[in-house]
């Protein structure tokens, strides 16, 4: 093929679904010149799964993102149809904010968004090959025979490499919702060194909302609760409702029965598939024992009468999909408008890369989202951030920025990823995190903004907003460590069928006896012009003080096994004392500190010691 020169620039992203969308704005918002290729500009920040963001641990990442700079969040509460706090009931931990967003109007927005974005080109196209001279990254080259010269590439392709979809025996190359399939980047990046390998994943049928019977179905109301977005006061008070409905005993005997036309039970599917978001044919299969499975009637947007059957995904044929929907009470009449389907693709082998996100053996060339192995828009949002990030810091000369795992969930994410590695794809949950009480929605600006500012991400108004908010949270905190007026506080107390008080008490005593900092607001009326969120981080950091304080202490240990590096040389065959699985692990990932090689998997405590006698040694 003819090649000619497109144009210069500092990076190129390949990809503009969610990943690829923040690693292009990352870069061009810290004065890179950036240019985006995707295959379709139709499908920028385009939601081929549910219309939702957020959700369990995946609500903080948005939170994070949204702290650091980045779009994800600030788009989200500009399409959001309807919020709720997933988890309320239990601890602050964790809750996570999940938010319906008006699918067509999430891409339209981040379309304008790349369009109003200095530095940023966006081309449609697809990339052909990545450059690659002395070991380091030059350009890429589109299958149209164009070249963009660069310094650095993130290969964010999500699940179009190679991808097909497949319902019962009806098997399409394409990508998700009809979109063209990528074909020519796989043999290119194993050439280049990587572990490329198959996952899968799904999605449900959607369905005409006209044809649903909602009055048999239990709804679900929005809620008044924060936004995604710091930058935001609040939520709109009108929101659209959504609808549970439930699988019965028809909808599994007629699933367990036609397993044979199942692909994933038949051999059409042998690729591994995400085990906490399954198809309905897996849960019917793995848990038989239950009476009924859990479904979510979702809009898809405000101008469509399209609604998403959130857990219902399958890749049963047509016909028996169309019996499958009609056993649900309440969606009998159910007129199919697009059928389920699961869809395979290419990935990589997380373990090929660095903190950083940059591939170890190619610099220049990072990698995020789904092509890592992930599952997800908030995953791969969190990683299409940081590889944009790193890019844009070692472009300027800057040092890198890995976000450790008691500081984020991202860094928790990321640690996972390259670290760990992972066999199926990878979905971030709170029980990841180790640090989980520290890491919570309410303080992820106080956690990362700073960060992000100094990284020349964070916008100078965002800045200063955080100053103003984390200025309004110290002075709340102080006025609750007031004294109380004793006869108020008595009788709260005495409501709660507890002892008069013996003496006086502050109302941060008050919070720790379990009475509510918004009741305390209304009782004494004090601090009522405080934003909930703001009373509620304090609220949240006066009762959890203890486990607050032994987390710091165990953070702290941790922190020391992270600042001690080891070698990156380190020849672990020859280091006596480690067993051989140890020996193969470590040199497989080359951990770059002792923590580091602490969370491998097959790397036991012994193993930990035997490196720290050799590094004592050593010194």
């Amino acid at each position: 093929m003819e090649t000619f020169f497109e144009s210069s620039c500092d990076a190129v992203v390949i990809g503009a679904g969610h990943a690829g969308a923040e690693a292009a704005l990352a870069l061009a918002r810290t004065g890179l010149k950036t240019v985006v290729l995707t295959l379709n500009l139709d499908s920028i920040g385009f939601m081929p799964c549910n219309p939702s963001v957020g959700g369990t641990a995946k609500g903080h990442l948005v939170r994070e993102i949204d702290a650091l700079g980045g779009e994800m969040g600030v788009c989200a509460d500009k399409c959001a149809l309807q919020y709720r706090m997933l988890n309320e009931g239990k601890g602050a931990a964790v809750q996570s904010l999940r938010a319906q967003v008006d699918k067509n109007r999430y891409h339209t927005e981040m379309k304008r968004t790349f369009e109003h974005t200095d530095n940023l080109r966006v081309v449609q196209g697809e990339a052909a090959e990545i450059l690659v001279e002395n070991g380091k990254t030059v350009g890429v080259r589109t299958s149209y025979g164009g070249v963009f010269s660069c310094r650095a590439v993130i290969v964010a392709t999500g699940v179009y490499l190679g991808a097909r979809t497949i319902t019962g025996t009806h098997v399409r190359e394409s990508g998700p919702n009809g979109f063209e399939r990528a074909t020519l980047l796989t043999q290119n990046l194993i050439g280049l060194g990587f572990r490329v390998r198959r996952f899968k994943t799904g999605t449900p049928a959607r369905v005409d909302g006209r044809t649903v019977d909602y009055g048999k179905l239990a709804v679900q109301p929005g809620e008044q609760v924060c936004p995604f977005s710091f930058l935001n006061d609040g939520v709109p008070e009108a929101q659209t409702p959504c609808y549970l409905a439930y699988t019965n005993a028809e909808t599994h005997k007629l699933i367990l029965d036609n397993l044979d036309r199942a692909p994933l039970y038949n051999g059409g599917i042998s690729s591994a598939g995400p085990r906490y978001c399954p198809s309905i044919e897996t849960k019917v299969v793995r848990f038989r024992e239950k009476e009924r499975h859990q479904l979510f009637i979702e809009p898809e947007g405000a101008d469509t009468a399209e609604v998403y059957v959130q857990g219902l995904s399958t890749s049963l044929p047509h016909d028996l999909q169309k019996e499958m929907y009609r056993t649900v009470k309440g969606l009998e009449h159910a007129e199919i408008m697009r059928y389920a389907y699961a869809i395979e693709y290419d990935c990589v082998d997380s373990l090929d890369l660095l903190p950083t996100l940059e591939y170890k053996r190619v610099e220049g060339l990072y990698t995020a989202g789904q092509i890592n192995g992930t599952s997800g828009y908030e995953e791969a949002a969190a990683q299409g951030l940081m590889a944009g990030l790193n890019a844009s810091l070692k472009l300027r000369g800057l040092p890198p920025l890995v976000l450790r795992r008691d500081q984020a969930y991202i860094g928790v994410l990321i640690d996972d990823l390259v670290t760990k590695g992972t066999d199926e794809p990878y979905r971030m949950m709170t029980s990841r995190a180790e640090f989980r009480l520290t890491l919570r929605q309410d303080n992820a600006d106080e956690r990362l903004t700073e960060i992000g500012y100094a990284a020349g991400l964070a916008s100078e108004a965002r800045y200063r907003r955080f100053l103003a908010r984390k200025t309004l949270k110290e002075h709340t905190m102080s006025a609750l460590m007031g004294r109380a007026d004793q006869k108020i506080a008595d009788g709260l107390v005495r409501e709660r069928g507890e002892a008069a008080l013996l003496s006086g008490v502050t109302y941060a005593d008050l919070i720790r006896r379990g009475i509510p900092a918004a009741e305390i607001v209304r009782a004494f009326g004090i601090l009522g012009d405080v934003p909930q969120d703001v009373l509620g981080s304090c609220e949240t950091e006066i009762r959890y003080e203890g486990y607050l304080k032994r987390s710091a202490e165990t953070i702290e240990k941790a922190k020391r096994m992270e600042s001690t590096p080891l070698p990156p040389d380190l020849d672990y065959a020859k280091l006596e004392g480690l067993r051989l699985e140890a020996r193969e692990k470590l040199a497989r990932v080359r951990p770059l500190s002792l923590g580091q090689a602490e969370r491998i998997s097959g790397v036991s405590p012994a193993d930990v010691a035997v490196l720290m006698i050799y590094l004592s040694l050593k010194k």
